[in-house]
């Protein structure tokens, strides 16, 4: 029988890694594929659990948002990720959304870590997380342009963070469904 996980299988992983791909390519996620997302995971909370469901998906969609509308406001990230999360949300309810982003910070620390290295910035790296230091250190500094991740110019590689998002929510979704320890 068809149900809400073979459902969230068969759309939100094609749909999440098209938005991932389109990340990756234009350093954005589109507002409207954002939205289509968010909506197909209420729509599909509702056929299958009612009310209830659209409840779920909407505590998701706040923890996903909530999560990540911080860094963002710390120019960390682009908007597009934090709806990226807020829609994955939608699908996922609040506690797999939580673990959901867990998992793609830990996959995005890894592949950052990689770039650096690979990219032999190190040195680069280490400054900047000094800026970065720097810049939380003061309440006017910390929601400021300054040490924001555009701002550190070719001493680094901007992260398209849907990419590690997806990742991990994928992984997720696949432990969940075949029953691993998040079940």
């Amino acid at each position: 029988m068809w149900g809400f996980w073979e459902t969230t299988l068969a759309l939100l992983i094609p749909a999440t890694l098209y938005a991932s791909w389109v990340d990756y390519a234009q350093r954005r996620v589109p507002n409207w594929l954002n939205a289509a997302i968010a909506l197909a995971g209420l729509g599909a909370q509702f056929a299958y659990f009612g009310w209830a469901g659209v409840g779920a998906g909407l505590l998701g969609l706040l923890v996903g948002f909530a999560l990540l509308i911080v860094p963002w406001a710390m120019h960390g990230m682009g908007a597009g990720d934090v709806k990226l999360m807020a829609a994955i949300g939608c699908w996922l309810g609040p506690w797999l959304t939580f673990v959901s982003f867990a998992a793609g910070a830990l996959v995005g620390g890894l592949v950052a870590v990689a770039m650096i290295v690979s990219s032999g910035r190190v040195v680069h790296a280490y400054s900047n997380l000094q800026t970065i230091r720097t810049k939380l250190r003061r309440w006017d500094t910390a929601f400021g342009e300054y040490g924001g991740a555009r701002t550190f110019g070719n001493t680094s590689q901007l992260l398209p963070y849907g990419v590690p998002l997806t990742a991990g929510m994928i992984g997720v979704l696949l432990t969940y469904y075949a029953g691993g320890w998040l079940s």
